[in-house]
């Protein structure tokens, strides 16, 4: 017998949320601090990961708020060697690399500050993580006028040269 779940990331507006699997939790969780600090300077964060043995979620980062709110939510998902990863001061393709690149990183499963929704699968032994919903469907195509303004808004954010 398999058990869906839908479980819904808290976090407020305006905080970029990782969520992904890797293995070997006692040292990954700090790892994958290490290396956010490392990546983008400035950087504000929490981080937790679920240990599958002895069934903890392990947290850490450099934002108090962020750590906790990170451990909740790793928590609800409550799959074993899942991580989440809350952050603010830069966006996930900034560190999406080095996250991905990290030997005990296994996948990432989105990555964005839309709301997310983790679909869940529970079995007898435990659960998993089957997708993530990340925001709303799209209903239409973009005007040209909405295309400038997206590429307006791409040169205000600093991805142009010049």
């Amino acid at each position: 017998m398999v058990k869906i779940e839908v479980v819904d990331i808290e976090k407020p507006e305006g905080i970029e949320c990782i969520i992904g699997q890797g293995n070997f939790s006692i040292f990954t969780v700090d790892d994958l601090a290490k290396s956010l600090l490392t990546t983008v300077p400035g950087i504000k964060f929490g981080i937790a990961m679920n240990e599958a043995k002895p069934q903890l979620t392990r947290y850490t980062g450099n934002d108090k708020e962020l750590e906790q709110l990170a451990a909740k939510n790793a928590l609800k998902i409550g799959a074993g060697h899942v991580f989440v990863i809350l952050m603010k001061n830069a966006f996930p393709i900034n560190v999406l690399n080095t996250i991905k690149l990290h030997p005990a990183v296994v996948m990432v499963y989105g990555a964005s500050e839309n709301p997310l929704q983790v679909i869940v699968a529970e079995t007898e032994l435990g659960r998993s993580v089957l997708g993530i919903v990340d925001g709303k469907a799209a209903n239409k195509i973009e005007t040209d006028e909405q295309k400038q303004e997206r590429r307006e808004l791409v040169e205000k954010i600093g991805y142009t040269i010049d």
